[in-house]
């Protein structure tokens, strides 16, 4: 089943997110149980080559392979679903303007103005008919927005309404620093959190998809009661230090309990 399909059912769906531009890495951590894997070009090391080899093996595990574009870069949104992305995340985008730049690159006409050429998505998606993805490209490829600022947060009922969104995707600790005016950054603000609220209940109303970064899995919870059903979780360093203190403190409790 597509990601388009699973959250489309009202799946919760958990998506890992990728930083380091290593295809073995990628392929390592969509072995972890994740439902999907997000490779990052803002903030993370990825870049086209990565993403190109990386979305492979993202789908050598039967996950689902989403890219977050760097700033503005829509032309890499194109990419990413050439490549066989099934979303693609866009930051601050903070005007309609922003938006329909973003959906004309994800979508084929006449939503859009994505040029054809998916000679690696079809193939890695088992797909052999170009009328077939064709007529269902628009619906299975899912254009993510991010709402990071007070600028998004006023406009977000109008880039709810371009058509070619498919949802939102809020950057709680971007939208933290605008919402206290640049003082804190913390992505468990809590009088941020009827904001981020409010973001998901719009999206639910205008029938599109509601999705948020999660720095603390314990915030999971609440978020899915707000609406929220993708959550990208973590980083790899983050994997990484949560297993080797659990080897580290079960070796070091089992000499303990030796006595």
């Amino acid at each position: 089943m597509s990601l388009a399909a699973r959250l489309e059912a009202g799946e919760t769906v958990f998506s890992a997110w990728s930083g380091i531009p290593d295809s073995l890495t990628v392929e390592l951590v969509a072995g972890l149980g994740f439902d999907a894997v997000t490779l990052d070009m803002q903030h993370g090391g990825h870049h086209e080559d990565s993403v190109l080899r990386g979305i492979a093996g993202v789908r050598l595990h039967g996950a689902h392979p989403l890219v977050r574009i760097p700033v503005g870069r829509f032309d890499m949104a194109s990419r990413a679903l050439d490549f066989g992305a099934e979303a693609v995340i866009a930051p601050m985008i903070n005007t309609v303007e922003d938006a329909a730049a973003f959906a004309a690159a994800m979508k084929y006409p006449p939503v859009g103005a994505r040029s054809w050429g998916p000679s690696f998505a079809m193939p890695r998606q088992g797909a052999a008919d170009a009328q077939k993805w064709l007529e269902t490209a628009n619906r299975e490829t899912l254009a993510f927005a991010m709402i990071e600022t007070r600028a998004a947060l006023a406009a977000v009922d109008a880039i709810l309404a371009v058509d070619g969104i498919d949802g939102l995707l809020v950057g709680p600790s971007d939208f933290s620093i605008a919402w206290s005016q640049g003082r804190v950054v913390d992505p468990a603000l809590e009088e941020m959190m009827p904001a981020i609220a409010s973001i998901a209940e719009k999206a639910r109303a205008a029938g599109k998809h509601a999705a948020i970064y999660v720095v603390d899995p314990r915030l999971v919870g609440r978020y899915h009661t707000m609406g929220y059903r993708l959550f990208a979780l973590g980083s790899e360093a983050a994997y990484m230090a949560r297993g080797a203190t659990a080897m580290l403190d079960a070796a070091r409790g089992s000499i303990t309990a030796m006595g």
